[in-house]
């Protein structure tokens, strides 16, 4: 059997291993545009914050370790351009290769608006190794203003990796609150945190251009003009779907490939997953395009079974995700209230502001967590919590119980851990859904 597998990092790379265990006279070719494979995108941010010393330490496995370990054909600089789904053959500008089965698994673009000035020097986006080597060149340079276009998870997250390395930051965010996925009331603790750290916030502007002779120098609004030395764009990604378009590949509205739970897309033998790909969202019952590592992996392990000739569904996702941002833990998983009401779905929300361990042990921090639930049965449907410490643990206590289906009073019946430098004999997630 002939696999040829589009896109070298998580998806891909995933599907290949699989292949490789479970189909043992597999033919596995591997296409990755760059020269990178399997390296941790979301390390990258520390790489230029300086915690992570080399890029290299963020490659899980090297080029050669798939070409000579696993006798996998792993080509770099080697960019698909279309795909001819009858043949069973795809192409590029160099080659053409044909197949038995396909996968797609060519990730996501940051997106860059088609403002005047973005092709200057000093204006980045930040996705690959040679992204985060060409930041890391430019911040040795005069820095000091650096301007981020985005209030989400990456410019929350580079907006103190900056701040690590002296650099005096703007948040430019067109919406009025940082991390949208939040409720508004919510995101006014990440404000107080980003300001105690002295990053400058703009909220409700539009950015319209990028001023500068050859060098960026200025970052223009609709209301005003913000000095800069070096820019960031972080306004999210665009599926890289753009060379399967006239193939016959059904496309969600957004261009993420759509596919079913065994990762098939609409044409025979073609599969898709990762970043490229749509996602079944449990709570809210519908394909979803949420792209993170997690679910990256996740379906392209998923993939590499169902290709191999081993049937195994991928079950979905409930909308799980944490970041750090300085001293403040965020995370949410299921529903937020926008997008309960965005989707039809009544709600009912409780909150609490609690201790994350025994309150009279040291060092007891609160813990704000925000539950919503169906009004009629009690079913959790989302949460949101922000912290200091103890956010992680009880965010996927919160992720596994949306993913089974669990009422708030089923929350209060768990058996979970208590040790006085852990928890209170109530964990704060019971105590909060003892409120509704």
């Amino acid at each position: 059997m002939n696999y040829v597998i589009i896109g070298g990092d998580a998806a891909g790379m995933s599907a290949a291993m699989q292949i490789v265990r479970h189909d043992p006279t597999a033919s596995v070719t591997t296409l990755e545009m760059g020269d990178d494979y399997s390296y941790a995108q979301c390390g990258l941010p520390y790489l230029i914050g300086g915690l992570i010393d080399d890029p290299d330490q963020l490659v899980a496995r090297t080029v050669e370790t798939f070409r000579r370990k696993y006798k996998i054909d792993a080509r770099t600089r080697h960019e698909v351009t279309g795909i001819d789904p009858t043949a069973r053959r795809v192409f590029g500008e160099h080659f053409d290769l044909t197949y038995d089965k396909l996968l797609i698994a060519t990730g996501a673009r940051p997106f860059l608006p088609s403002w005047e000035g973005k092709s200057l020097d000093g204006v980045h986006t930040l996705k690959t190794i040679p992204d985060a080597r060409r930041l890391l060149r430019e911040l040795k340079q005069d820095v000091d203003n650096v301007v981020i276009i985005g209030g989400g998870y990456i410019g929350l997250e580079m907006a103190e990796n900056f701040a690590a390395r002296g650099k005096q930051v703007t948040i430019v965010e067109r919406n009025s609150q940082l991390a949208t996925i939040f409720d508004p009331d919510l995101a006014e603790h990440i404000h107080a945190e980003a300001e105690k750290n002295g990053i400058k916030l703009v909220f409700d502007q539009e950015v319209q251009a990028l001023g500068g002779t050859k060098r960026v120098e200025e970052v223009v609004t609709d209301k005003q003009t913000l000095p800069a030395d070096l820019v960031l764009v972080a306004i999210g990604v665009r599926p890289n779907t753009d060379f399967v378009k006239g193939s016959g590949i059904e496309l969600s509205e957004n261009g993420a490939i759509k596919v079913n739970a065994f990762m098939e897309t609409n044409l025979a033998s073609i599969y898709a997953a990762g970043d490229c790909a749509t996602q079944y969202h449990r709570i809210k019952e519908r394909d979803d395009y949420i792209p993170l590592g997690t679910h990256a992996n996740k379906q392209g392990r998923i993939a590499g079974i169902n290709m191999s000739g081993r049937p195994r569904s991928f079950k979905g996702i409930v909308g799980t995700s944490i970041v750090k941002f300085f001293s403040l833990t965020l995370g949410r998983t299921g529903l937020s209230k926008r997008e309960a009401e965005q989707h039809g779905i009544p709600y009912q929300a409780v909150t609490a502001e609690l201790p994350q361990h025994a309150s009279y042990y040291p060092g007891a921090e609160k813990l704000l967590i925000r539950l919503l639930y169906q009004p009629n049965t009690g079913q959790l449907l989302g949460a949101q919590l922000f912290g200091r410490d103890g956010v992680d643990k009880r965010l996927d206590v919160l992720a596994t119980a949306l993913y089974h289906g669990m009422t708030m009073q089923e929350l209060e019946d768990l058996d979970l851990a208590y040790a006085p430098p852990y928890n209170g004999v109530w964990d704060p997630v019971q105590q909060t859904a003892r409120r509704k």
